[in-house]
């Protein structure tokens, strides 16, 4: 699992299923199970190890168990630590291993290794109880609760599995044992408790699983408690002694026994067999050596699943990780740098992980940087171990200490007194064989070295390497040197039929056809059958793991040919590196020189390389010259004749589009003709038109005037009879009123008659002033009346004049450019004809211009006399009448319009004269009005006075 170096011991869940905690060695790591992402991480230090990490059920508080029997309490969301439990001060050590928790999660018992259980209680962070269990008891290895149907959770029943495959259930108030299951020959390894407590599940020692009845082996659960319990404080470190308890073996009651199954229960008794052996068989997490060797033997092989944790736990290895460290921060080994020139190996990281595991061998001793076939002996394990180089340099580490013991006491020769116990085992049980390799002049150097010093990787294959391991190391160190021999004798055939050293060099350096458990079972046979005399267990000592914290001192060798060699070797190297800096120089200052003789030779063939090409190219630029100079001439060739060919198709195209043009010319000639008849038509219809609107034009002006006159005459008679209406009224007013001043002045008195006069004088002369103002207003409109008829007919007339100007400039206009787009076509179409014969056309375009011309400056007079129209014939200004024909050949009439100009000039000039007349009759008229109004007001005024 990822984050934990070594292998997981516990997996707790909580109650709710979404955090989960799992444990190792090493570390503590909290999951969220939603995500699958690692929330937190518990970090310790190296020399404090983590036992267990778990769930307290019905909380959220999380215990830690470390290796020096500490416990902690933490609040599982803010990871704070909510408590301590103090660590007991007197008593001997238990090293808890083994926890269990009742189900309210308030009592806690710890086991480890010895016959005595804590009992905690969680609510008062203080110990309970201390129980001591039966003496055959020495490591407690599970812990697990019976749950009670009337104990709310507060389980009183407690089984405790310990290393005897037993699994006892004892009561932890009255501490009286109820029944236990397991025996030595069928014992229990691991054990799982149902959750309503009726139901105990074993896994068994032979693999097999049973299921127990709780209600069949006791009477003692499901029971009403009693209606007091009395719960020991332990306060003071001094009552330490007051809680222990002794479990009581008398009250076991043994199970009813069923009829579908039976049960086996055996009373507590002290155990026959000594304790030294069982302590020997007792190995690190939880294994016993003395089953795994009857696991062995029944099935040849460990299960590979298990096998590296099988060999972890034989081997008993200390995984001294700062020891480790140390050893490695050296760097590599300067003996093993050129490793892969010696060994080359395919995969980068297994030559790294092999250079990594020699280099640390040789600086825990310094030996292993001398000898040669280190390599070979670690190698098989790097390759199994190369994702974890620690635990690979303490098994090579483990293997050299024991497997290979006195191998370097002859060193650098190979270890003769190891060969020659080999050779001593091959006499007893071959004898027959060992004379055979003795005549051959075979030794054990031969026939047993190359097996040992490879460690058999050389001969067998991965799979039987690994069974023969698995007994090798389940087995006294003495083993390995038994398999050689035995492998000897299992190949005592094909040996006896070899007689060349050759033969035999190839045959224990190469795989055989050879059945490794046969191998095997003579290995056990040869280790049972060998005297004692002979036999290397008598040489060889006895299994001795690493210690824990710094690996053991190895100095089992000649130290001072180490010494020696290690001095020669480092002379040996510094004058290799010498010999390599002066080899290197003289290869470079050899390079240099072979550099310079291959640039010095590679100039002289380049510059004969550059002379042979310069030739060859002139000669090739003079073969390219002579052959462009006759592509000249046949491209001088083909220009000339392309040339005439383009005149001659210029020509022809020339000649084609004057044909064209000519033809294009004719059409425009007779659309040109046709147009011109066209438009002279639609001129003649449009001069008709505009003389008979200039006929009806002046009939209107004529008709205009009269009327005119008619009004005139009209309004001057109306206004002379109005004005003499009013100075006959004014007169006979006057009279009537000299009358009525003459009676009044008569009627009354003389004395008056001043008064009266004066008063007549007044209103007569205000009576003429009122008519003269009154005279004089009338004039003046009438003047004005006058006035504005008089402007409105000059702006009539500057109007008339004004339209018929612009009429005639317009047609002066259409007419020119009619003709002069007439004389230029003809002129063209004549050009064209006739280029020879130019000046008699110039005589006739000459003639035929003169009459138009002339036709152009006629003037037509209309007379509006009532005999009819007469026409005036100037001979002085070539004048024509307007039906006269053109004197041009030209079969086309034309027309002037000067003579409609003329003759509306003379209308005009006419009208204009009478219009004066008539405003001098007019005016003529008015001073007469004037003068005899003011002569009768004259006469007025006399009579007056």
């Amino acid at each position: 699992m990822r984050g934990h170096e070594g292998a997981v011991s516990s997996i707790s869940v909580h109650s709710s299923g979404r955090y989960a905690i799992t444990t190792s060695s090493d570390t503590a790591q909290l999951w969220d199970l939603d995500t699958f992402q690692r929330k937190r991480k518990l970090n310790i230090r190296q020399s404090v190890g983590i036992q267990r990490v778990f769930f307290l059920p019905l909380s959220n508080t999380i215990l830690s168990c470390f290796s020096d029997d500490s416990i902690f309490a933490w609040e599982s969301d803010t990871l704070f630590c909510k408590y301590q439990l103090p660590v007991p001060d007197c008593g001997p050590k238990i090293s808890y291993k083994a926890f269990a928790v009742t189900r309210d999660g308030k009592s806690l018992a710890a086991g480890g290794r010895s016959n005595l259980l804590h009992l905690w209680c969680l609510d008062s962070k203080q110990l309970v109880r201390v129980i001591q269990m039966p003496t055959q008891v020495r490591t407690v290895r599970q812990l697990e609760f019976l749950p009670d149907s009337f104990d709310g959770g507060a389980s009183q029943t407690l089984g405790v599995l310990s290393q005897d495959g037993m699994m006892r259930f004892i009561n932890i108030h009255t501490c009286k044992l109820l029944f236990h299951i397991g025996s030595h020959d069928d014992a229990i390894t691991a054990v799982s408790v149902s959750p309503n407590g009726r139901h105990v599940v074993a896994i068994m020692d032979n693999g097999s699983i049973n299921v127990y009845s709780v209600q069949s082996l006791t009477q003692e659960l499901n029971k009403p408690p009693p209606s007091q319990v009395a719960v020991v404080s332990g306060a003071e470190a001094d009552q330490l002694s007051n809680l222990k308890v002794k479990v009581k073996s008398e009250v076991v009651q043994r199970p009813a026994k069923s009829l579908g199954c039976r049960t086996q229960v055996k009373i507590l008794r002290p155990p026959a067999g000594s304790t030294a052996e069982d302590k020997e068989n007792e190995l690190p997490a939880g294994l016993n050596k003395k089953r795994l060797v009857a696991l062995l033997k029944a099935f040849g092989e460990y299960p590979a699943k298990y096998r590296m944790f099988v060999w972890r736990s034989l081997l008993c290895l200390p995984e001294n990780h700062a020891a480790y460290s140390s050893l490695t921060d050296k760097g590599l080994h300067s003996a093993y740098l050129t490793l892969h020139d010696k060994y080359p190996i395919k995969s980068h990281k297994l030559q790294r992980g092999l250079q990594r595991v020699l280099s640390a061998l040789a600086h825990w001793a310094s030996i292993f940087g001398e000898v040669e076939y280190l390599p070979l002996v670690a190698f098989p394990f790097v390759k199994l171990f190369q994702n974890n180089p620690m635990l690979c340099f303490e098994v090579v580490a483990t293997v050299i200490v024991n497997w290979c013991q006195h191998w370097f006491e002859y060193f650098p020769n190979p270890p003769l007194n190891i060969l020659s116990m080999a050779e001593n085992v091959l006499a007893h049980h071959d004898k027959e064989l060992l004379q055979h390799l003795t005549d051959c002049g075979i030794t054990s150097q031969l026939y047993v070295w190359p097996l040992l010093e490879t460690l058999f990787s050389e001969v067998l294959t991965r799979d039987e390497w690994l069974r023969l391991f698995d007994n090798v190391f389940s087995n006294h160190p003495s083993f390995l040197l038994i398999a050689c021999v035995a492998y000897v004798t299992c190949c005592r055939e094909p040996l006896l039929l070899c007689a060349q050293k050759q033969d035999f060099e190839y045959f224990f350096h190469h795989r055989n056809n050879l059945d490794v458990g046969a191998m095997i079972k003579e290995a056990y046979r040869l280790m049972s059958s060998t005297p004692a005399d002979i036999h290397p267990q008598t040489t060889l000592s006895d299994f001795s793991p690493l210690t824990k914290g710094q690996y053991p001192v190895f100095n089992h060798y000649p130290k001072f040919i180490v010494e020696y060699q290690s001095r020669e070797r480092e002379k040996i190297r510094l004058q290799e590196m010498e010999y390599l800096r002066e080899r290197q120089e003289v290869s470079a200052l050899r390079a240099d020189f072979v550099r310079r003789q291959a640039e010095e030779e590679a100039y002289y063939t380049q510059q004969d390389l550059l002379q042979k090409a310069e030739e060859q190219r002139r000669n090739i630029l003079a073969q390219e010259e002579e052959k462009l100079t006759q592509q000249r001439k046949k491209l001088a060739a083909m220009k000339r004749e392309l040339k005439v060919k383009e005149l001659q198709l210029l020509d022809a195209t020339r000649r084609r589009f004057l044909k064209h043009q000519q033809d294009l010319r004719t059409s425009q000639i007779k659309r040109l003709d046709q147009e011109i008849g066209r438009k002279m038509d639609l001129r003649e219809r449009e001069t008709a038109a505009a003389v008979q609107d200039l006929e009806v034009r002046q009939m209107e002006l004529e008709a205009q005037r009269r009327r005119l006159e008619q009004n005139l005459l009209k309004e001057q008679e109306c206004m002379g009879r109005e004005v003499e209406e009013e100075v006959e009224l004014r007169m006979r007013k006057a009279e009537r009123e000299e009358e009525s001043y003459t009676e009044l002045l008569h009627s009354r008195g003389t004395n008056l008659q001043a008064l009266e006069e004066s008063l007549a004088e007044a209103c007569q002369l205000g009576l003429e002033s009122d008519w003269q103002r009154e005279v004089a207003e009338r004039l003046q409109q009438v003047d004005a009346e006058q006035e504005r008829k008089r402007e409105r007919l000059a702006e009539l007339h500057r109007e008339t004049l004004a339209e018929e100007e612009r009429l005639a400039d317009t047609m002066r206009d259409v007419a020119g450019r009619k003709w002069d787009e007439v004389m230029s076509t003809r002129a063209q179409l004549q050009e064209q004809r006739q280029p020879s014969c130019s000046a008699h056309t110039d005589g006739q375009r000459q003639t035929t211009r003169r009459p138009h011309r002339q036709s152009a400056t006629t003037a037509v007079h209309v007379g509006s006399a009532a005999a009819g129209p007469a026409v005036k014939c100037n001979t002085a200004t070539n004048m024509v009448c307007l039906n006269s024909s053109s004197p041009s050949e030209s079969t086309s009439t034309n027309f002037s319009l000067d003579r409609g100009r003329a003759q509306l000039d003379s209308s005009e000039r006419q009208l204009l004269k009478e219009v004066r007349e008539l405003r001098q009759k007019l005016a003529t008229r008015a001073r007469e009005g004037s003068s005899a109004s003011s002569q009768s007001v004259y006469t007025l005024s006399s009579v007056s006075q």
